[in-house]
């Protein structure tokens, strides 16, 4: 079917939470798709800069999403993550991407508002919807920051200011973690969904525990980002299959069940998120 705006995507997934996932290899973006059917709800398949630089571009693997989120009969939407240059927000928009992610968190606040509203300001002129970032999520380049925390009326005030559609925030969670023991705030999350007008955002979900997530879309979270556990589940099934075979040069007979692993981690989460 046609790509699905965020907007439609969010208010199909209500009163659950909408699930995204980013996209590393052509298996992920497969999976992912598959798991959307499976489980008979909406996803979101996203590409961030890091994945965008270890392809030397973002063109192949977006055209790639583009097309199986087409083909696919899931509600699907592709979105660019964690872009911090303008120069690849204007890529991804000119190859069909409807859906970027401006992250400006490492600016100061000044500076972040400034180039979020400008960058806002393109995106809305050519129809695309917005997220960014206040409240510097840790845990990318190895840093974690569970201590971060999003100020409520700062939020408001850089919504207002921006112009923004979706807004992360730091609530206790951190990028790229390999074990579930994050704890989010969520009295935070909730005392941010009363004020804040627009969607809020989870990254770094992967370290979060299931019933973490749950709570955290009880409370207001409305898109959950995930990556590192598809990646950890598709590692394990390529060690698992290499170590059962170890003369084995055929990618596709370990990327395969690889694939299968991802599927099943995404089933797992859109359920969780359904509620």
């Amino acid at each position: 079917m046609p790509l699905t705006p965020i907007p439609d995507l969010i208010a199909t997934a209500r009163p659950g939470g909408l699930g995204a996932f980013n996209v590393i290899t052509l298996e992920h973006a497969e999976a992912i798709a598959a798991a959307a059917e499976a489980a008979e709800r909406p996803v979101v398949l996203q590409l961030s800069e890091n994945t965008a630089r270890h392809h030397r571009g973002i063109a192949p693997l977006a055209l790639a999403c583009l097309r199986i989120a087409a083909d696919s009969a899931a509600a699907i939407a592709v979105h660019l993550d964690h872009a911090t240059s303008a120069e690849l927000i204007h890529a991804a928009v000119d190859l069909g991407i409807r859906s970027v992610m401006y992250d400006g968190s490492a600016l100061d606040y000044a500076d972040n508002l400034a180039a979020t509203a400008a960058i806002t300001a393109w995106c809305h002129e050519r129809g695309v919807h917005i997220e960014a970032e206040l409240g510097e999520v840790g845990g990318k380049d190895g840093a974690h920051a569970p201590g971060a925390r999003t100020d409520p009326d700062e939020a408001v005030e850089f919504v207002s200011a921006t112009g923004v559609d979706a807004l992360a925030v730091a609530v206790g969670s951190s990028h790229a973690m390999h074990t579930r023991t994050a704890e989010l705030d969520n009295d935070l999350i909730a005392h941010l969904a009363a004020k804040v007008p627009v969607p809020l955002v989870l990254h770094g979900s992967s370290g979060v525990p299931d019933h973490g997530l749950r709570a955290a879309v009880e409370h207001g979270m409305t898109k959950v980002n995930i990556a590192t556990r598809l990646n950890i589940r598709m590692t394990a099934a390529i060690r698992d299959r290499l170590a059962t075979t170890p003369h084995l040069t055929d990618p596709r007979e370990y990327l395969t069940p690889a694939r299968t692993a991802i599927q099943s981690e995404v089933e797992h989460f859109l359920h969780l998120l359904a509620g």
